[in-house]
């Protein structure tokens, strides 16, 4: 939109996504559902996984500050194993490798063998949004009106929460 490739009154939010904690599937569920209590289970765990922030993944970044705004991000370093993707992470936490994982919630979804425990706590989340844009030099404007709009339906809606994400 900076660059005028597209208008803001061409836009439409799709989906939103929260990053969430995962552990392997029959095991006990940490109680996330306040900072403290997030705080309180991080510390408990044996050893835990989130996204390498050096490769510039949000939720890598992202738990990287938030382990530090708790104050707890030297303790939590020795039992940190940072992985490439969600099927890493997926692998490392049904493995036993970690109990406890984290990344972005529909990432984890899919994936075999981990049981996800919930979204992190509102005060500890990043929500990413997803948009469709039209961009201005689209052939068919009408078209991709109707594509952006039917990702806006209930029918759209039930797939996109099915998957790990809140519609738009």
């Amino acid at each position: 939109m900076k660059d005028g490739k597209a208008r803001a009154d061409d836009r439409a939010v799709l989906a939103r996504s929260g990053i969430g904690v995962a552990v392997r599937k029959g095991a006990s569920r940490p109680d996330i559902s306040t900072p403290e209590a997030f705080k309180r289970a991080m510390l408990a765990a044996r050893s835990i996984t989130y996204l390498d922030p050096a490769g510039g993944g949000t939720s890598g970044i992202h738990i990287a500050r938030v382990l530090d705004r708790l104050g707890i991000a030297d303790e939590m370093r020795a039992k940190t194993i940072l992985h490439a993707n969600a099927r890493a992470a997926g692998s490392l936490v049904a493995g036993g490798d970690a109990e406890i994982g984290m990344n972005l919630i529909q990432e984890f979804m899919p994936l075999p063998d981990i049981d996800l425990v919930g979204p992190l706590p509102s005060d500890l989340q990043n929500t990413l949004v997803f948009f469709g844009v039209i961009m201005t030099g689209a052939r068919d404007r009408l078209a991709s009106k109707a594509l952006i709009d039917f990702l806006r339906t209930p029918e759209a809606a039930a797939v996109i929460k099915a998957k790990g994400m809140e519609p738009g």
